[in-house]
């Protein structure tokens, strides 16, 4: 069958398989575009490539093959250019763009390259523009970013909403205001939060040099431990980035599972003052931290415990502190020791969030409730209580990604993940509430900051796609006014429950996992146990660790407040449907129909 667009028609397959029969590694599968299915997720890998040449951020074989054969951006030429304020020149380098996917079982994912179309070639004798040395080039070209004003960093400490401790990241291009209380990673990692000793990156995507110019002068010699899930060469070429680097070390995630990814996003940082964690959403790019919506948990400033302190000493409400040494533990890593003893000499007590995690594994009894969707279910049964009317409150879930969802919504999506964003305490009433699932349409990303290559970051293909149609009736338009941000497309991931009237909040997560099995893990045997494939984690906000019994939905979260007691919702609610004329975004076939905001139409290789 055919579905029709204003963005061109794309072919369906009848077939039915599921994703559990999966092509070797280095085979092309079949569809409107060829993408190379690997096995191993590959991470950003940055090559030193001479001005004006964008680098290439390449991890596996096929991405190198497909580097071989790049197109060049064109412009769409019986159209003008809807760039707006942005430079009207089109870079001669590649729009290289990343994903940061999961998809389940074998769908063809992991930061696959999208290029676009060929520009005509600049005569021998054309000037090549200028490339500022200073400035990082970026793997959309370097004319997909507009410049940050030199206000964009902080320099003194910033007016941060201490409530909730949920910030979304810095975009440029953005009015000012919308960028108050929000951070860059340079804020992050600047003194003005600690003066640092030591510190941990844990990643999916990471550009080595890029993250080391984020670190302040003075703190950019301090160890730098990297643990990621690159094996063979994917890890040569990431170790390869860091042999200027002598202060980087390294610490290699296992994932025995086929199709695992090590997808969390942490920063462990370890300063004279004391200890503090960010658990976030952005890889370790450039491209992640300045045209998308990124969202982060900022802990407080945790203190050392004073000498003699006893085992269970500093532990939250939320058991914080032994959730995250139960996780950093699930690695069975010796580089990670001395942090779990550093970690278990701080006092963690002002943590009010509750710590969702995900880890590679088969788990029976009662470890099934550790991680994954079995784990946040266990916490909502626990901790939120049941709502009068419940049955109205819809469930919310936003992401970058999608996997293999099966034939129809029994399979997964209704049988086992809502039945976890269900749960309101010990209620043994079982609801089927709306369910409204945001995932950016064509159009969105058309017209993004970012025009079509934003499209890279969300790797939802067309052999996934074409299976489970079905789906597609959950979608809603990404939109965010409230913040400013419905032109910069979402890497963030947050799932929700909310009023009828979208005024009030049951619970709120934000985490890396998309909607995928292998990010949250599927039943198996009987449903006596759960198979996770990837490490993914978040953050779980509950109104009763704030001594509320809803979160208000806070309407207008910029400029940002430090005493609001509103939750600063990154999107518009209610949440937009698709109209008859929307389509998901897929990122493995063209759009030709209609340029982007850069002028530019996008045809994958």
């Amino acid at each position: 069958m055919s579905q029709d667009s204003q963005h061109g028609r794309w072919t369906v397959s009848s077939s039915d398989d599921d994703d559990e029969h999966l092509p070797p590694s280095g085979t092309k599968t079949s569809g409107p575009a060829s993408l190379v299915a690997v096995t191993a997720p590959v991470e950003v890998k940055p090559e030193p490539i001479k001005p004006p040449v964008t680098s290439l951020i390449i991890g596996s074989e096929a991405r190198q093959s497909a580097a071989l054969n790049q197109s060049n951006p064109v412009k769409y030429e019986t159209s003008p250019s809807f760039a707006g304020k942005r430079k009207k020149e089109v870079s001669d380098s590649a729009g290289w763009a990343l994903s940061d996917s999961d998809e389940d079982d074998g769908d063809v994912k992991k930061k696959s390259v999208s290029n676009l179309p060929k520009q005509t070639p600049h005569s021998p004798n054309t000037k090549k523009p200028k490339v500022e040395k200073e400035r990082p080039p970026s793997p959309h070209g370097r004319l997909y970013y507009i410049d940050e004003p030199e206000d964009f960093f902080e320099s003194s400490i910033p007016c941060l909403n201490d409530t909730y401790r949920f910030y979304l990241n810095k975009v440029t291009g953005l009015d000012k205001k919308y960028n108050s209380g929000a951070l860059h990673i340079r804020d992050i990692l600047s003194p003005l939060f600690g003066t640092l000793k030591e510190s941990v990156q844990f990643n999916y995507c990471f550009d080595i040099a890029w993250m080391v110019q984020q670190y302040p002068s003075e703190f950019r010699d301090r160890p730098v431990l990297i643990v990621h899930g690159d094996k063979r060469e994917a890890k040569a070429r990431l170790v390869q980035q860091a042999q200027p680097f002598p202060h980087v070390r390294f610490c290699q995630a296992k994932l025995d599972i086929a199709f695992g990814t090590h997808h969390t996003k942490m920063m462990l940082l370890w300063y004279e003052e004391g200890f503090r964690v960010i658990i976030l959403t952005s890889n370790l790019i450039r491209a992640d931290w300045y045209q998308k919506t990124q969202g982060m948990w900022m802990s407080p400033l945790f203190p050392r415990l004073p000498k003699g302190s006893s085992a269970t000493a500093g532990e939250s409400s939320t058991f914080f502190k032994r959730d995250l040494l139960e996780y950093l533990a699930s690695y069975r890593a010796p580089e990670l020791e001395e942090w779990i003893q550093r970690i278990k000499e701080h006092d963690l007590s002002e943590a009010r969030v509750y710590l969702v995690g995900s880890t590679p594994g088969r788990y029976v009894g009662s470890d099934m409730e550790r991680w994954g969707h079995l784990r946040l279910r266990k916490l909502l049964y626990d901790h939120t209580n049941p709502i009068s009317g419940e049955e109205g409150w819809p469930v919310i879930g936003q992401f970058s990604s999608i996997g293999s969802m099966g034939l129809d919504k029994t399979k997964w999506l209704a049988g086992e993940f809502q039945r976890t964003l269900t749960t309101l305490g010990k209620s043994s009433i079982r609801p089927d509430p709306p369910v409204h699932l945001l995932y950016p349409s064509v159009e969105d990303v058309r017209m993004s900051l970012e025009g079509y290559p934003a499209g890279g970051s969300l790797p939802y293909s067309i052999q996934t796609a074409q299976k489970q149609l079905w789906l597609h009736s959950f979608f809603h338009r990404w939109k965010a006014n409230s913040t400013g941000r419905s032109h910069a497309m979402p890497h963030i991931k947050t799932y929700m429950r909310a009023s009828p009237d979208f005024t009030q909040l049951a619970w709120f997560l934000v985490t890396s996992a998309n909607l995928s099995k292998a990010a949250w893990g599927a039943l198996e045997k009987n449903n006596t146990q759960i198979m996770i494939r990837s490490y993914e984690l978040g953050v779980l906000y509950v109104p009763s660790a704030f001594n509320m019994k809803t979160f208000p939905v806070d309407k207008n979260p910029f400029p940002v407040s430090s005493s609001s007691s509103g939750f600063p919702v990154p999107f518009d609610l209610p949440p937009t449907c698709y109209s008859s004329k929307d389509q998901p975004w897929i990122w493995n076939i063209p759009y030709s129909q209609a340029p982007d905001t850069h002028g530019n139409i996008w045809v994958p290789s």
